[in-house]
């Protein structure tokens, strides 16, 4: 008997420790719920509960057709952005609405996920902004990472495989003489639509030099957004929200992180070679050096 309940204990342990594991594993996105009607309906529904939650609405845009994503940030992001290094990438969240048949998914990227695939400092305001989410929004599941199990500790070393970039690896898009120089040329780039890019948001990091411009990319071939998107974004509920790409100011210099990064973090179980779906990254494998030069023409560098 004495074995016996040591036995049982022990398998007992065991499964603490694999719930344990499970609740602290992560992925990038959110499904809030699903709606029937337009796609404008149903934007308008969500736009009021966001703001009514208090959050921002620092830009939008339909990258192609039955898909919207509308770009928020609230104090509490930009607190958590500005505590570590380059970690305005994640001062803004990104809300997706995509037409599936006949139903609109509305979802919102996981603020904690990201916090930490970017490395930040400060998690209490991306988890604040994630409670105020799921509480304006809506939390039906959690998805886009497969059965690929990422824990915080994970995402903060993240890569997709031996030889491609971390997050401390990023494309190096331009480098000016100051801040105000680098805004002005990126400004007048995306205004431009230089290399097929335009703005969709701006936000400012408080208390430092430091801006994030989240931008479309616009062109038909491998840079664009649609162009990627139909070749990599096939599971039943969609990841629009891994759009738009972002710029990154910080004092002279201009940055992106590297698109092996960028894709690899919100589609981190996309298989490389082969799917049942057919989404892979050979789909795309065109794609990281032409979102380089587009960004690059963006920020007024030089390819």
């Amino acid at each position: 008997m004495r074995l016996k309940a040591i036995c049982l204990s022990a398998v007992l342990a065991i499964a603490m420790v694999g719930i344990s594991v499970a609740e602290d594993t992560l992925k990038p996105f959110v499904l809030a719920y699903t709606a029937t009607g337009s796609l404008d309906e149903v934007a308008a529904d969500v736009k009021g509960k966001l703001t009514g939650a208090g959050f921002e609405i620092a830009g939008e845009y339909s990258p192609y057709a039955d898909a919207l994503v509308i770009a928020i940030t609230d104090d509490d992001l930009k607190k958590s952005a500005a505590s570590s290094e380059n970690g305005g990438y994640a001062a803004a969240q990104r809300v997706s609405l995509t037409k599936v048949g006949d139903e609109v998914q509305v979802s919102f990227t996981n603020p904690t996920y990201w916090g930490n695939a970017y490395r930040l400092g400060d998690l209490s305001g991306v988890e604040a902004a994630g409670n105020r989410l799921s509480a304006a929004l809506g939390s039906k599941e959690t998805f886009g990472s497969g059965k690929k199990q990422l824990t915080a500790k994970d995402l903060r070393k993240f890569h997709y495989m031996f030889g491609m970039e971390y997050f401390d690896d990023p494309s190096e898009l331009a480098e000016y003489d100051s801040y105000d120089d680098a805004i002005a040329a990126v400004e007048k780039g995306l205004a431009e639509g230089a290399g097929g890019a335009k703005k969709v948001y701006r936000i400012d990091i408080p208390g430092k030099n430091e801006t994030v411009f989240g931008v479309a990319l616009t062109d038909s071939g491998c840079s664009g957004d649609e162009y990627i998107m139909s070749r990599v974004d096939k599971e039943p509920v969609r990841s629009t929200g891994h759009l738009p790409y972002e710029i990154l100011v910080s004092d002279g210099d201009v940055y992106a992180l590297y698109a092996r990064f960028r894709i690899a973090i919100s589609y981190p179980s996309l298989p490389m070679v082969a799917s049942e779906t057919g989404a892979t990254f050979f789909n795309i494998m065109c794609a990281p050096n032409a979102i380089e030069e587009a960004l690059i023409q963006a920020s007024g560098g030089d390819i």
